[in-house]
């Protein structure tokens, strides 16, 4: 609060004073009192003014006011003060002498904290009766400029278009003063510290917007100013702080590409694509990497098929001339390129023309070597099956493009593994070198092979060509006849007669069967008739003797010219049965091998004999295996006389049984045979005496170890159950071995020298396990 307003404030509040206050040279007396105002209305003696103090008072503690109560002498009056300062944060800024009534101040005060406080104060009786009601103390912290003015930033940043016309806005810079903004001390002006900027730019004093002076911000000239502002406070005279204006030029298309030359020279080579032929420099003032900067290049001439094409490189942006298609030196060996370069964004109507925005290109295209070519590829011919070697087929010969050189072309076979075609490597003539196999040899006819021209440039390149011959099928075989006899009745009977022949149609069937005219007397006595194109009829006319009959049959296709083949066909004419058939097969079997050659003959013969030399061999092996097998039933070796001899110096169960039993096999069943899986075959009985058989799957045994009992004695009538197994389970007595064996003592087996003193025949009572040994020692 000001000076001005707190006078105004204590000469109002005098006027309601009603007993003078005694005037104190260092801090005045306040008298706290209450007066009445008419009929039951009670107001306050007075209003005390604020109290004014100034910030950063550095005379500690210091007397701000004394108030005083006239309700009692001196003496019997207690003061305090109570609100923020004293007994509420910021606690003990201010105190009260409690006899005097003094109010001091006590620590530094900071107007940008607390610019004021307002206190109660109190007055009590020795008793702590109030005296007064409370009086409101209230204290105006006074400003003082301590505070410097801060911009908010500390550098502040900026974008203007060069060229800008003036006037126009660029930033604005603003501060802040913690000072009282009612006092001098946060009145601000703003400036701009470098004369040499301030033609370019211009700073308001009062607001801190800073704009263009005049036009001459140019970016290709200066691309960023940095400006120093100041803000002081007391009108610019106080406290001050400076801070930094980046002001960036924004580019603008002011500036045209150039090509750096006239006339650029470059080499392409042939027959390549997607290669870099060559580099188009340009030249452009603006910001690199914008819009304005980046070129973009145009072929006006030159080019018709669209040859050639020029990218922008980014970082450069210098044009890339590249192949976009194949050259061919024979055609065309040098290109002149009319090309020119804009930029992607439009030029300003203020930017100058540019003097070089057209060039030329000479490109000479360089001679390569090109791999030669057969024109007719494939080659399709034909040929006939069986032509014989050295036959001349076709010349396939292949054609170099380069023109303007001589080049030597060799030719040779991709793969000649069975090949019976050969080229000769000068001329190119194919010929063959083998008789032509087969048509039926090719699929479908056709024979395919891959021929190699090379030439001698550098590098040497290589084309491939294909040769298709369909090879023609020639008429090379007579039809043979599938069966060569055959037996008919005497009366009405008849032979169906069937040929093939090796021949592909239409050099096959349809077949002509006629018999031959060497003996007439056959025409007379037989007869043919075809029945369809690979089948005649053959019968008799009238009643023929019985036996055999030997036809000369001729049989000719359709091939051009036809193949005829004379053969032999042995008819057995027998006598014919009741249903039409013949009574006895010995004559026609007779026929038959009559009918064929003597080294036929000798083929069968020797099978046959082969076959019985075979038989009599494995009937020899089997016999001398079921001899040796019989041997080993006590020829064996001694170790193993399982079923002969036993071991009764230990009790147990027998053979299967030689030690003493475990009794945790008998407890735990499980663990020596688990149950088998459902998909897994139980196993065999080895002990069973009389075959095979599949024993049952072992029982589980209870959980309680008492009733072992109950499970022995199941496992004894499970075994009983079974007529196939002799009761090998049954219980044993272990402290009785018994008398009066039916076999004797086993001692009168060795007690002779001779076998033939002993009788054996007592073995048939000691059971089937020793029926062998008595077959084989008794009588």
């Amino acid at each position: 609060m000001s000076i001005e307003r707190v006078a105004l404030r204590l000469l109002f509040s005098w006027q309601d004073i009603s007993c003078s206050a005694e005037v104190v040279p260092a801090a005045p007396f306040l008298y706290l009192r209450q007066q009445k105002a008419g009929t039951g209305r009670v107001k306050r003696a007075w209003v005390i003014p604020p109290i004014s103090v100034s910030e950063n008072h550095k005379r500690i503690p210091h007397l701000l006011v004394q108030i005083k109560s006239d309700k009692q002498q001196p003496g019997g009056v207690i003061y305090s003060i109570r609100g923020p300062g004293v007994d509420e944060e910021p606690r003990g800024v201010f105190s009260i002498d409690k006899l005097s009534g003094k109010v001091y101040l006590n620590t530094l005060l900071d107007r940008e904290k607390n610019d004021h406080f307002r206190l109660q104060a109190f007055a009590l009786d020795l008793g702590g009766v109030p005296l007064e009601d409370p009086t409101d103390l209230e204290i105006v912290v006074m400003d003082q400029n301590d505070n410097r003015p801060l911009f908010r930033q500390d550098v502040f940043s900026a974008h203007v278009v060069e060229g800008a016309a003036p006037g126009t806005f660029v930033m604005k810079a603003e501060a802040t003063d913690a000072d009282d903004p009612e006092t001098d001390n946060a009145a601000l002006r703003y400036s701009i510290l470098e004369p040499a900027l301030q033609d370019l730019f211009e700073m308001d004093a009062l607001s801190g917007e800073i704009r263009t002076a005049q036009v001459k911000l140019d970016r290709e000239v200066v691309g960023t100013y940095n400006l120093t502002l100041q803000v002081a406070d007391m009108s610019g005279e106080g406290l001050a702080t400076t801070a930094s204006a980046v002001i960036h030029v924004e580019d603008i298309n002011d500036n045209p590409p150039e090509f750096s030359t006239k006339e650029f020279f470059m080499e392409a080579p042939e027959n390549k694509v997607d290669v870099i032929v060559g580099h188009l420099m340009v030249q452009d003032k603006d910001l690199p990497g914008s819009p304005n900067w980046l070129a973009k290049f145009t072929i006006l001439e030159g080019d018709p098929e669209g040859a050639f094409a020029i990218q922008t490189e980014p970082l450069t942006n210098n044009g890339i001339v590249s192949l976009v298609k194949a050259l061919d030196y024979e055609q065309q060996d040098h290109f002149e390129l009319l090309v020119s370069v804009q930029n992607r964004s439009p030029l300003e109507l203020s930017a100058p023309k540019a003097a070089r925005a057209l060039a030329t290109i000479q490109v000479q295209v360089l001679d390569a070597n090109e791999a030669p070519f057969f024109r007719e590829n494939p080659w399709r011919g034909r040929v006939d099956e069986g032509t014989p070697p050295g036959t001349e087929i076709t010349v396939y010969r292949a054609s170099d493009p380069d023109i303007h050189q001589a080049q030597e072309i060799r030719y040779s076979q991709a793969s000649s593994v069975d090949d019976w075609l050969q080229i000769d490597p000068e001329s190119g003539l194919v010929r063959t070198r083998d008789t032509v196999p087969p048509r039926a040899s090719f699929p479908e006819g056709w024979y395919t092979t891959q021929i190699l021209a090379c030439d001698n440039g550098r590098p040497s390149l290589t084309a491939t060509g294909t040769l298709s011959i369909e090879v023609v099928e020639v008429n090379n075989h007579a039809p043979l006849l599938i069966r060569g006899s055959g037996e008919l009745c005497q009366q009405g009977g008849s032979l169906v007669l069937s040929a093939t022949d090796q021949d592909l149609a239409p050099h096959a069937e349809p077949f002509h069967f006629r018999l031959s005219t060497s003996r007439t007397q056959l025409a007379h006595n037989w007869s043919l008739s075809h029945t369809n194109a690979t089948h005649a009829l053959l019968q008799p006319h009238g009643e023929v003797a019985e036996g055999l009959h030997v036809l000369p049959l001729l049989i000719s296709d359709s091939g051009q010219p036809p193949r005829e083949r004379e053969q032999l066909v042995n008819v057995t004419v027998c006598p014919c049965g009741q249903e039409g058939s013949c009574q006895a097969r010995a004559a026609a079997v007779v026929g038959a091998m009559t009918g064929l050659g003597f080294g036929a003959l000798m083929i069968i013969l020797s099978s046959a004999a082969l076959l019985l030399v075979l038989a009599l061999l494995v009937a020899g092996l089997e016999r001398s295996r079921r001899q040796a097998f019989r041997k080993s039933l006590l020829g064996g070796s001694q170790d193993d006389l399982r079923d002969n001899v036993l071991n009764y110096d230990e009790q147990g169960g027998g053979e299967e049984d030689q030690d003493a039993y475990d009794i945790n096999q008998l407890r735990n069943p499980d663990l020596l045979f688990p149950p088998p899986s459902p998909r897994v075959k139980p196993p065999l009985r080895k002990d069973h005496p009389y075959g095979y058989s599949f024993p049952q799957y072992p029982r589980r045994v209870p959980a309680c170890p008492s009733d072992i009992e109950d499970f022995i004695n199941e496992g004894l009538e499970a075994a009983d159950a079974d007529p196939a197994v002799p009761p090998y389970d049954t219980a044993l007595i272990y402290d009785y071995e018994g008398d009066g064996s039916a076999g004797g003592s086993l001692s009168s087996i060795l007690s002779s020298m001779a076998d033939e003193d002993q009788d054996y025949d007592y073995l048939n009572e000691w059971g089937p396990r020793f029926r062998r040994l008595a077959e084989l020692y008794g009588q």
